[in-house]
Order: structure tokens, then sequence, then C-alpha cells
């Protein structure tokens, strides 16, 4: 990038800028289908707690887990085996807690993939078989029943001196493993009335929403409530069922609001800003001290007849650098994103990820950044 008759080296390596859309009149539509839920049309999620046998020798161990102990000693009984008085000591077993995700209008007889990961001390969970497993709601109602042969995608293989682990090989899955018993009570055909919810609640997006549906059906039939939620009320001419009105909402198109935010993960070094993103005049000067040291090994032989024995004797070299050589830049105001990211790198060719989320941070400290900081 060349700027006036200095180039410019953009030394940001490991730092990932994306443009983010932002609230310009040139936004890309997008389909209501995509910016909103509708009210009812929701996933629900399942848990279970239940057996795994069949492992070879890489089961719990039942002197230390005592749940798995319990739910075997309890299972065998149920099937008519008293072991009440046997100390049981198999490596075959491990206590799992099964997960699924219930979807919308899901109904009986039909199948869904599960989730186990092991609860005790089990190493493995390849080649076992989980046992049936009711899986409940949050009210705690049963609405399905797993069973069936865990694939795990990693290993775990030990020698007498070594251990090689990839992968989580205490967490597998079940695809179509668990069966559909009962059906969440929700009658969608029917409904007169209707809240969408936006998934980035915004007041301006939310009048847009409304005001689309509105203009398509020339009648007032949405109205906003509040930055995240459009009320639908069906036309009283309307004959057909809810899901068609649905289905037509659906396809209709908008220019979403947000914000100006940018997102920080310190972790990584990523930044993320936003299109939106403007900036005061502020004057920025950015400098580094650089404190570096070598270290070397130096022998010392003695003569031949001295009768002294060779040392290898450390050295240490300490070099301090200190930038000062940066001159303070002045920004101007209402500077784009691109003017933005220029004016910063001009501080110098050394500007690092940390130091462009402290210099961030600094101008939002300085009310000089007209956006949202979000620290992951």
């Amino acid at each position: 990038m060349t700027l006036g008759n200095r180039t410019i080296t953009l030394a940001l390596s490991i730092i990932a800028l994306i443009i983010v859309s932002a609230p310009t009149v040139t936004a890309a539509d997008s389909r209501l289908k995509d910016i909103v839920s509708f009210e009812g049309v929701r996933d629900n999620h399942l848990i279970g707690y239940g057996l795994v046998v069949g492992l070879n020798g890489t089961g719990d161990t039942l002197r230390n887990v005592a749940s798995t102990r319990q739910s075997l000693a309890a299972m065998l009984e149920h099937e008519g085996v008293n072991i009440r008085d046997n100390e049981m000591k198999t490596l075959n077993t491990a206590a799992v807690m099964v997960t699924a995700t219930l979807p919308p209008f899901a109904r009986q007889g039909t199948r869904i993939d599960i989730n186990v990961s092991s609860l005790g001390d089990a190493e493995d969970l390849r080649g076992g078989t989980l046992l049936v497993t009711g899986l409940k709601g949050a009210g705690g109602e049963i609405y399905a029943v797993a069973q069936g042969p865990i694939s795990v995608g990693g290993f775990n293989v030990q020698g007498a001196a070594a251990k090689i682990t990839q992968g989580i090989p205490t967490s597998g899955r079940i695809a179509n493993g668990a069966i559909i018993e009962k059906e969440t009570s929700f009658e969608l055909a029917d409904m007169q009335m209707m809240k969408l919810s936006l998934r980035n609640p915004d007041i301006t997006t939310s009048l847009l929403v409304a005001n689309a549906i509105n203009e398509h059906f020339g009648n007032q039939i949405a109205r906003s409530l509040d930055p995240s939620t459009v009320q639908l009320v069906r036309p009283v001419a309307y004959k057909l069922p809810m899901m068609n009105l649905l289905s037509q909402i659906e396809a209709l198109t908008v220019k979403p609001q947000t914000r100006a935010k940018v997102i920080i993960d310190e972790r990584t070094g990523i930044i993320v800003i936003g299109k939106n993103v403007r900036v005061s005049t502020v004057a920025i000067a950015q400098g580094n001290l650089t404190i570096s040291i070598s270290e070397s090994a130096d022998v010392s032989q003695p003569g031949a007849l001295s009768g002294g024995s060779t040392e290898v004797t450390p050295e240490s070299e300490i070099n301090v650098e200190d930038s000062q050589t940066v001159a303070l830049k002045v920004l101007p105001a209402n500077v784009s994103l691109q003017e933005l990211v220029t004016g910063i790198t001009l501080l110098g060719e050394d500007v690092g990820p940390r130091d462009m989320i402290s210099i961030l941070q600094a101008l939002k400290t300085a009310g000089a950044l007209q956006a949202d900081i979000e620290v992951m």
C-alpha cells in the first residue's frame, strides 16, 4: 500500500481483520428467514443417564466410581440377577451422560442423533454399546429412548513406557441413536397470532421488519413491540393456514441495522472491526521497549601442567532498545475503517496485534472510538 511517496507495510501477519456488514444504505438485503425466529419453532434439549457395556477393559473402575457400581447392580437385579453378596471387578462398563436435541415438530417414531460422554474414570468408549436410556426434557418427562453402538473419533493407545491419545476417546456419538416417544404439544397451523424474535436485537431493524411485512400484505398485520420482538396477526381475510403466511414472510428482505462494534480476542490476537466504526479527532503515539537477553557458554581451559580443571563459564549479553523515533500521529474526525487501520499502521511497521488491541482500548477509554468493544 502506497501513501504519497511512502510505502507502508501492514505488519499484521497473525491478525484477522474482517469487515462486518454495517448500517449503511449499501448494506446487503437479508431474508427474514435468516434474521428472525418464529415463536414456538425451537429445539429442545434432552438429557439422560445410562450405561455403556462391551468395553475392552477401558471402562470405569467400580471400586472408584460408586455410581457405576450401583447402576450396574440395579440393572442386573432388574433383569433377575442377584449380585448383592458378590464383589464386581469388571472394567467393561462405564457410566455416561447422553444428550440430544429434539427438533421442532418431531413426530413419534422418528430418530435423532445422540452424544455420549463418560462420567467416571473410563479411558476409552470405543467398542461400547449404550443400553436403553430414557432422555428427559427440562420438566422431567421422557421424550426419547436411546440405545446402540457408539462411534468414537479419538483413540487411546498405551504401552509399557509411552501413551498416545488423539481426540477425545471418552465421548462419542450414535447416529439416529434415539427414537422419539413423545411429541411436543405445539399446533402452528391454527394460530392467529405469533411473535417474531430478532436474532440480533435492534430498534431500527425491528421497525424495518414490521414495515416490510405490512407493505407486502397491504395491511397493518405486524407491529414492532421492542428491539427484539415483532408481533404478527393473521389477517381476517387470509384463509390459508399460518404455515403459508410464514412461508411468504420468510422470503421478504430487509437491510439489517447493527451497532458499530469491535470484537477482540486477546488470547489469539484476533480483531474484528465493524464497517460502521468511526473515530473522532485524536492523536496517537506508540513506542516499544524491547529487552533481549542472549546466553552463551565459554570454556576456560587451564594450562597443560597447571593442575587445574576445565570450567564452563556462562556469558550473558543484554540489549535494551527503546523505540523513541515514532512521531505523534493525528487521526481526523469521522475517519472510516480503512483510514483507521492506515493511521494506526503509520505509527510504525512493528505494530502487532497486541499493540493494535491496546491502541483500540485506549481510543475507547479516551472517548474517541465511536463503537462498542467486546473482549472475548
